[in-house]
């Protein structure tokens, strides 16, 4: 038994803890400052602001207005949307293409993946426009496909959901590949060798083994690219011509026509509960946190 001396001194210890505590709160206080200068304040004066009618006092006006007229629910409805079909069109392009870099030696695969980090060295207002100059019925893509015998006449590519969805999926990719990436190189060759000797065919030792391996960086791609679709603005804005109203497209016009600060703000607070509670879908249906940091 050890004496009672040689115990250690549980008050110094407690203290000691005590002032790591203050050090790291110490240490945080100016990140804490900064995210509640830039995102707590600001949130909630739309919070606040949404609660004030046109009189200036208290009032659920304007999320009333919401449930009453239809076009509200159209506008939340086309938001969702794009942001699914957004997201689809990247899983199908983004998941060959990560499937590929990740089949590739390292030295290679970086060299590829150039091209995939390519597009963020570039303004999004100049992507959005450069589609905008492609796509139009007088743009390269019109010309070529004529030109080819593809169609007769110019298609109209821009000013409507498929140009909205060519934008978005193009600028939106490169967020989905990366995570994707990331979880593929992480799959041991190995395992798929190993299937292939205890007489599993290609097909099989990817759906069964390589496929759920890594689906943590495909679900975790999708959530990303679905919710940064949710509150996109100069691509619809752009490429959809007025045609295509996402929430973020209906905020900036009511500040424009009406300078209503209290529809608007009510319009992205319910923007922002719908994150939020796709999120809580996602955590407790997906288990979002082995997920994303692979826990099991």
């Amino acid at each position: 038994m050890s004496s009672p001396t040689s115990r250690p001194n549980e008050p110094a210890l407690r203290q000691q803890a005590k002032r790591e505590q203050h050090l790291l709160l110490g240490l945080a206080l100016p990140a804490v400052l900064a995210v509640t200068a830039i995102i707590v304040i600001p949130v909630g004066w739309l919070f606040y602001l949404s609660f004030i009618g046109s009189d200036g006092q208290p009032s659920l006006e304007h999320y009333r207005k919401m449930i009453e007229y239809k076009s509200y629910a159209r506008v939340f409805l086309t938001t969702f949307e794009v942001s699914l079909w957004t997201t689809l069109i990247c899983i199908a392009l983004g998941y060959p293409l990560a499937y590929f870099l990740a089949m590739l030696p390292s030295r290679l695969a970086g060299v590829f993946m150039l091209a995939v980090l390519l597009p963020f060295w570039t303004s999004l207002l100049v992507r959005t426009y450069a589609w905008l100059v492609l796509l139009q019925k007088k743009g390269m893509l019109n010309d070529f496909a004529i030109h080819i015998g593809l169609w007769d006449s110019p298609v109209k590519l821009v000013h409507n959901m498929t140009g909205t969805l060519i934008g978005m999926a193009h600028i939106m990719l490169p967020f989905l590949v990366l995570p994707l990436y990331g979880a593929m190189r992480k799959i041991e060759r190995d395992m798929m060798h190993a299937a292939a000797n205890l007489g599993a065919s290609p097909a099989q030792a990817f759906w069964k083994i390589y496929f759920p391996l890594s689906l943590s960086g495909l679900v975790a791609g999708s959530l990303i690219v679905f919710v940064l679709c949710l509150g996109f603005y100069v691509t619809p804005a752009v490429l959809g011509g007025g045609r295509v109203l996402m929430v973020s497209t209906q905020i900036t016009a009511i500040l424009e026509n009406q300078f209503d600060w209290g529809a608007a703000s009510a319009l992205g607070v319910v923007l922002l509960v719908a994150t939020l509670l796709v999120l809580f879908a996602a955590a407790r249906l997906l288990k979002l946190d082995a997920v994303l940091f692979g826990k099991h």
